[in-house]
């Protein structure tokens, strides 16, 4: 294989590969790139055997095709450091891989083509297509909620439902859940539930920018796979079933609270600098039209700060993981915010106040 590129058409697709590839891996195959030359076209491949990602890169000058597997993440820090303006050449001899670009030259291990593995193809069961910014506002509104590392293994990942008028992504980790709806004509026959694993989602995010330009879903038995640009993205799927979501929104809470999303995440924040290091908690006293946060710790240590809201009712106290509400704060973009809450025993339902795409519910705590 010998080829010549520019520096910028090679580092931004390597980058993202990179992402995709682990550090530590059992086959040391899977720490390298597939590098394939053929029809003025560089294809870049790279996997965890969870998810795999794609990039084309053409047109590029091939003098001799090829097939070959460098490391992913030296290949990308010397394209990073090299100067910006020269074209780099890449040359097989044997089993190394030489770089030069102007003055630098770098020889790189490789690993045979052969050895990298390939993500099956299967039949696909349903397509669509999204505007990559509402696929990408989606994610965003809901990924943080979804659980790291639990038993529940269903948990570790976000549940992508397609019916035949909406698409809905929603994550919990069972303290928390988060929803997000988009209204669109997707054709499906029947509802399809998917859970895409953890490292799916993150990496699928990083491929969509906020454009109206659509990504294409394929959805498989085994696997998601989706069309960004010059970027082929698979991921495995998770399997199991995913909670009744429905069943976890709290129906008919009577307290209904509106509040400035700012000052009640930077109240937030400030209580939360003394809470318990551990368990985050702060309690809630709601008030006619003020709320007043309090936190405390086993250092004897206490917080206490207040905001006016919009609220006429009862009196409540309750308890929070304040790190939960700060990240529903973070992941609602309206100036209001409404938080609907019935007893100190039930969860709080929170929505933003003029966009009913997306949905919070976070457990209480006992403090």
């Amino acid at each position: 294989m010998k080829l010549t590129i520019s520096r910028e058409s090679l580092l931004i697709p390597l980058q993202s590969i990179a992402g995709v590839v682990e550090k530590k891996q059992t086959m040391p195959v899977l720490s390298n790139v597939l590098l394939v030359a053929e029809d003025n076209t560089l294809t870049l491949t790279g996997t965890n055997m969870e998810v795999e990602l794609v990039a084309r890169i053409s047109p590029v000058h091939i003098d001799q095709p090829g097939r070959i597997t460098v490391p992913a993440r030296k290949l990308a820090d010397i394209c990073r450091a090299l100067g910006e303006e020269s074209p780099i050449e890449l040359n097989q001899q044997g089993d190394r891989l030489h770089l030069r670009c102007g003055k630098s030259h770098f020889t790189l291990a490789t690993l045979p083509a052969e050895h990298f593995p390939n993500v099956e193809d299967e039949v696909e069961s349903f397509r669509l297509e999204l505007p990559q910014k509402e696929l990408r506002r989606m994610f965003d509104s809901t990924a943080f909620a979804m659980a790291q590392q639990d038993v529940r293994y269903y948990l570790n990942g976000l549940l992508l439902e397609v019916a035949a008028d909406h698409v809905r992504t929603v994550a919990t980790d069972g303290h928390r859940l988060a929803m997000a709806h988009q209204d669109v004509e997707t054709g499906c026959p029947e509802a399809r539930q998917v859970i895409v694993p953890r490292k799916g989602v993150l990496e699928l995010s990083r491929l969509l920018d906020d454009v109206d330009t659509p990504v294409t879903l394929v959805i498989g038995d085994n696997h998601l796979r989706a069309t960004v640009g010059s970027y082929t993205f698979t991921s495995k799927l998770i399997e199991g079933k995913f909670p009744d979501y429905n069943r976890v929104i709290p129906r008919g809470g009577d307290k209904v609270v509106l509040a400035d999303r700012i000052t009640l995440k930077n109240t937030l924040q400030r209580a939360g600098i003394l809470s318990h290091e551990n368990i985050r908690g702060v309690r809630l006293n709601l008030a006619s039209n003020e709320l007043q946060v309090f936190a405390n710790n086993p250092d004897q240590e206490q917080a206490e700060d207040a905001l006016p809201v919009d609220y006429q009712g009862e009196t409540l106290q309750i308890g929070f993981n304040v790190g939960y509400l700060i990240d529903v704060m973070n992941a609602l973009d309206d100036d209001q915010v409404k938080v609907t809450l019935s007893n100190p025993n039930s969860s709080a339902l929170i929505e933003s106040q003029t966009d009913a795409r997306c949905l919070y519910v976070v457990m209480p705590m006992r403090l």
